[in-house]
């Protein structure tokens, strides 16, 4: 069987993070995805999407991701019954996050359409583009005995 989600859209509230009697990270999140098509008033249509996480995403969540940016949430579907506060039963659909992703700020001015910018970091020395070399010749290269004891391994 296949329960695959992955969705993306903007953040509609701060998420919450709470930790259970065990000790684990838990947030809660709703994401606001547009339709893609504007009703008959000409307004952008647009799903609302519960969303938990657990552990480390649920941490990476709360610590990088705020009201109004946007995000990419891979996931699955789960329900779950419970009963409200006037005793009804419930059924509640969410969407179980894996993994999140960055994908660009509100203040960007992108509409989700590229990637964030990747911040430009200082190459190491080791992986500056190596220097070239001439084939040479084999005059160069003497052979070595084997059974020398002069050999370093």
């Amino acid at each position: 069987m296949l329960n695959v989600v992955a969705i993306m859209g903007r953040l509609v509230s701060d998420p919450q993070l709470r930790q259970t009697n065990t000790g684990k990270s838990v947030a809660s999140l709703r994401i606001a995805c547009d339709r893609g098509r504007r009703d008959a008033n000409g307004q952008m249509q647009a799903d609302f999407f519960d969303v938990t996480a657990w552990d480390r995403t649920a941490e990476f969540i709360c610590r990088y991701f705020h009201k109004g940016e946007m995000i990419a949430v891979d996931g699955r579907l789960q329900s779950r019954s419970y009963q409200d506060k006037n005793g009804n039963n419930r059924t509640a659909i969410e969407i179980v996050a894996n993994n999140a992703n960055f994908v660009g700020s509100k203040g960007s001015g992108n509409s989700g359409s590229s990637p964030a910018p990747q911040p430009e970091y200082a190459r190491p020395a080791a992986v500056e583009a190596a220097p070239s070399y001439s084939a040479g010749s084999n005059e160069d290269f003497s052979v070595i005995d084997a059974d020398s004891e002069d050999l370093p391994f």
